[in-house]
């Protein structure tokens, strides 16, 4: 099915800039076994810049508790507001760099990807790849809000489709990052 070695931590990150999603899985074999489900609201009141100080900090905290092997990160979809989508896209950045930090792997999913993975349908709603996911990963209780189950789905899709012998948007280091991405050097 895949190559993950046996006992590998996957943090999978919902980049939000008012809640952002956590969801780390172990893996044993073939199987994975729900580890952590963790929503982080950030304060209305502080501004964009506070905002992605707290979203660093919180992604290092989390990273340095469950010491994850690889990390899947949902990639900002295209919408109408321009404004969201940047943010969402910083939000992003600033949870890869925590990553990068650490020398983790990251590897990006675009949402339709990650949704695919989960219920075979790119389309499905957040509520519909929640449910899939209580189903096989046996969650007693899904969280108010679904941002920690869209992180999840991030790690669950990167399990179902890591190949170490063809990463695709996998990053070990700034380095590799700036080599499979100069367009988005300035």
């Amino acid at each position: 099915m895949n190559n993950i070695p046996d006992n590998s931590i996957i943090m999978g990150i919902d980049p939000g800039t008012n809640i952002m999603g956590f969801g780390i899985i172990k893996i044993h074999g073939n199987n994975m076994e729900l580890i952590d489900l963790i929503e982080y609201k950030l304060p209305n009141k502080d501004d964009h810049s506070a905002k992605l100080s707290k979203i660093f900090k919180k992604t290092s905290e989390l990273i340095k508790y469950h010491n994850p092997d690889l990390i899947a990160i949902e990639a900002p979809f295209f919408g109408k507001n321009v404004q969201s989508m940047l943010k969402l896209g910083r939000a992003q950045g600033v949870s890869m760099a925590a990553a990068l930090n650490f020398d983790i792997p990251i590897t990006e999913y675009s949402p339709k990807k990650i949704k695919m993975a989960i219920t075979g349908n790119g389309n499905s709603s957040k509520e519909q790849v929640a449910k899939m996911l209580k189903s096989m990963l046996k969650i007693k209780e899904l969280p108010k809000n679904l941002d920690s189950t869209d992180g999840l789905a991030a790690a669950v899709c990167h399990f179902f489709n890591f190949d170490n012998k063809n990463p695709k948007k996998q990053y070990s280091n700034w380095s590799s990052f700036i080599n499979k991405n100069p367009d988005k050097i300035i």
